[in-house]
C-alpha cells in the first residue's frame, strides 16, 4: 500500500513540475507548482516526518505561492505573453545551466550509498520535532542563528524600504 502510495505520489510530482515548466500560462505553471508542494508534503508524511510536511504546506503551498499568483496577476503577465520571443543565446544559456546542473546531480549521486535498512534499527520518532529541534539547537546552532539575523535583518530592511519619508507622495 504504501509503495503504491509512493509511485503515485512520485508521478504526480515529476508530472506536475514539468508542467510547471512547460505550462504557458503562468497561472497555470503556479498552481501546478501547488499541487508539486503537496505532493512533496506527502512524500514527507511517507517518511514520518510531518513537521516538514506542515511547514512545507503553510510556508510554500499558502504563503510563497499566494505571493507568486499576487504577483504574476498584478503584472498581468497572461495577455502579452504571445509575444515574447526567446532568443538562441538564452536557449543556449538555458541548455548549458541545465547540463550543469545534471552533471552535479551525477556527481554527487556517484558519492551516494543505498543502505538498506531492517525493521530492528527503525526509528520511528527520527522526523518529530522534538529530535529536529535537538538537532537543531545542539549540531546546527550556529547556521540556525545567522540565519535567524539574516531574516531579522531583511525584516528591518523591508520595513525601511516601505517607510514613507516626509513630503514624499505616493501615487
Amino acid at each position: 500500500m504504501t509503495e503504491n502510495l509512493f509511485y503515485f505520489l512520485a508521478f504526480l510530482t515529476l508530472l506536475c513540475a514539468l508542467m510547471v515548466v512547460i505550462s504557458k500560462n503562468p497561472v497555470h505553471s503556479v498552481i501546478f507548482l501547488i499541487i508539486t508542494f503537496f505532493t512533496i508534503s506527502g512524500h514527507y508524511i511517507l517518511l514520518n516526518a510531518q513537521f516538514l510536511a506542515a511547514v512545507n504546506i503553510i510556508v510554500y503551498a499558502g504563503a510563497i505561492m499566494v505571493l507568486f499568483l499576487f504577483v504574476i496577476m498584478f503584472l498581468n503577465l497572461g495577455k502579452n505573453q504571445q509575444d515574447v520571443k526567446t532568443k538562441t543565446i538564452t536557449k543556449i544559456a538555458g541548455t548549458i545551466a541545465g547540463g550543469m546542473l545534471f552533471v552535479v546531480f551525477i556527481a554527487a549521486m556517484k558519492d551516494a550509498a543505498l543502505t538498506v535498512s531492517t525493521p530492528e534499527e527503525y526509528n520511528s520518532q527520527i522526523g518529530m520535532v522534538e529530535n529536529l529541534g535537538a538537532v537543531l539547537f545542539t549540531q546546527y546552532l550556529l547556521p540556525f542563528e545567522l540565519a535567524s539575523v539574516l531574516f531579522l535583518v531583511a525584516m528591518v530592511g523591508a520595513v525601511m524600504l516601505g517607510k514613507k519619508e516626509t513630503g514624499e507622495s505616493h501615487f
